[in-house]
């Protein structure tokens, strides 16, 4: 644990020097224990040793300098502090060289061993909790994109098993990026319904007009330009899972449509009056709280009220603070893998950084944070992040001009953050799809973020 004080091997064939030593550094807050021989460190060392061995360079039978490479061998980055007497300063320098953390020339204070000894803690803490993030990283089950480990994570998967059978409606409330298509996913997935269709709408961008067709579908004829048939989206989550997105943007005049199918479990297409039944479950996601009427603006309270057999609250990163460096290590391993790019290595103040950020976008900022530093665009605490580019600053432009170019660089840089998928890149800029096409033309950007 990152409060414990460091534990600390010293190994010196002399009896009075090792425990002079050892009370040294336990006096300076470490655990120190003496040892008489390099035989007795390698009993206690292993590749989880969470401490520091300093060691002296002479010693009968096995020295210094061949207890450093056994213990090199069992584990490089394990720090080992050579003590050494001035005919031995040619050795340790060489050592040095070979991966020893540092040598320290006798006589030596109390001082000089406790700073050597405190850096050397904090590298072997911060190699440990590396690997522990990677393995754990590693053991990620895809099938179960809702990483973490803190209480209240653990909780709503705990309740998502409990009732994904349950053919009940859920509300779902989380902040933008905290995954809640993920939570709706998982419902799908660990239900009997997981056979059938999962269909997902994102209710803030469509068009009034386009969205009862997407929903309730609509007969040959039923509208100029209706050509044939459609299926809406209700109808074909028949027996599977209608997810809808944003549902607190749905227009008025729609949600009492929807209101209807629940209460009827049936639907009734745009350009005829027979209803078809559907078997429906439906999972809906708002950003705000639906059951407080500030909030809640012109969203139905019947509807509300309807939708509200169970609620579950996605809680936000800064929530779980302890989440963050386990995801960001998982998102950092994909994108890796993803980008062709080596690993990078979370350092002291890359973690600070990820526990301390509040994350706003949560899930999905910290997605993109980690495929930025794999590739070089930014440092893991945040540093030369290239993620919010800069408007630009040309001499003659007018405050309007201005404005307008800065739009159409956060167009481009969101397209590239979410890999030209339109659906993420509306979500992540707020805007409806007809506004967001509109400006694509308007600035003459590609959809790929050209």
């Amino acid at each position: 644990m990152q409060n414990e004080p460091v534990e600390v091997l010293f190994v010196d064939d002399e009896e009075h020097l090792r425990i002079a030593n050892a009370q040294s550094l336990q006096l300076s807050g470490f655990r120190a224990t003496p040892l008489g021989s390099a035989v007795e460190a390698l009993e206690i060392l292993s590749p989880d040793f969470p401490g520091v061995l300093v060691t002296d360079l002479r010693m009968p039978g096995m020295d210094g300098m061949a207890l450093f490479r056994r213990v090199l061998a069992m584990d490089p980055d394990l720090p080992v502090i050579l003590v050494t007497g001035h005919g031995d300063v040619e050795t340790a320098v060489a050592a040095l060289k070979e991966g020893a953390y540092d040598f320290i020339a006798k006589p030596f204070s109390g001082d000089r061993l406790a700073e050597s000894v405190r850096r050397a803690g904090e590298k072997r803490r911060l190699v440990l909790e590396n690997r522990r993030l990677t393995e754990a990283a590693s053991r990620v089950d895809e099938s179960l994109p809702l990483i973490g480990e803190t209480p209240a994570i653990q909780r709503l998967r705990a309740t998502l098993r409990q009732i994904a059978s349950a053919q009940v409606d859920v509300l779902v409330e989380g902040e933008t990026g905290s995954g809640k298509e993920v939570v709706a996913s998982l419902l799908h997935a660990w239900s009997e319904r997981r056979a059938r269709p999962f269909v997902a709408l994102n209710c803030g961008a469509l068009p009034e007009t386009v969205m009862e067709s997407e929903l309730f579908g609509h007969e040959a004829g039923a509208f100029t330009g209706a050509q044939k048939r459609r299926i809406g989206r209700i109808e074909h989550s028949s027996g599977g899972t209608l997810f809808l997105d944003e549902i607190e943007s749905m227009p008025p005049a729609l949600q009492v449509k929807l209101l209807r199918v629940l209460e009827t479990r049936s639907v009734d297409p745009l350009g005829t009056n027979q209803a078809r039944s559907v078997d429906l479950r439906v999972v809906a996601a708002a950003k705000v709280d639906l059951g407080d009427p500030a909030q809640r603006g012109t969203f139905r309270e019947d509807l509300y009220h309807r939708l509200n057999v169970v609620t579950l609250r996605i809680p936000p990163l800064r929530e779980r603070r302890d989440d963050v460096p386990l995801l960001f290590a998982h998102f950092l391993a994909r994108a890796a893998t993803r980008f062709g790019r080596p690993v990078p290595t979370i350092s002291a103040q890359g973690l600070r950084y990820l526990r301390t950020h509040d994350w706003p976008g949560n899930v999905r900022e910290l997605t993109h944070h980690a495929e930025r530093v794999v590739l070089g665009l930014a440092d893991i605490d945040g540093e030369g992040d290239t993620a919010a580019p800069a408007a630009p600053a040309s001499p003659g432009a007018s405050l309007p001009e201005r404005v307008e170019a800065y739009e159409g660089e956060l167009i481009r840089q969101a397209l590239t953050d979410n890999g030209g998928d339109v659906r993420s890149t509306i979500e992540a800029l707020g805007i409806p799809r007809k506004t967001f096409y509109d400006k694509l033309k308007r600035h003459g950007i590609e959809r790929r973020g050209g």
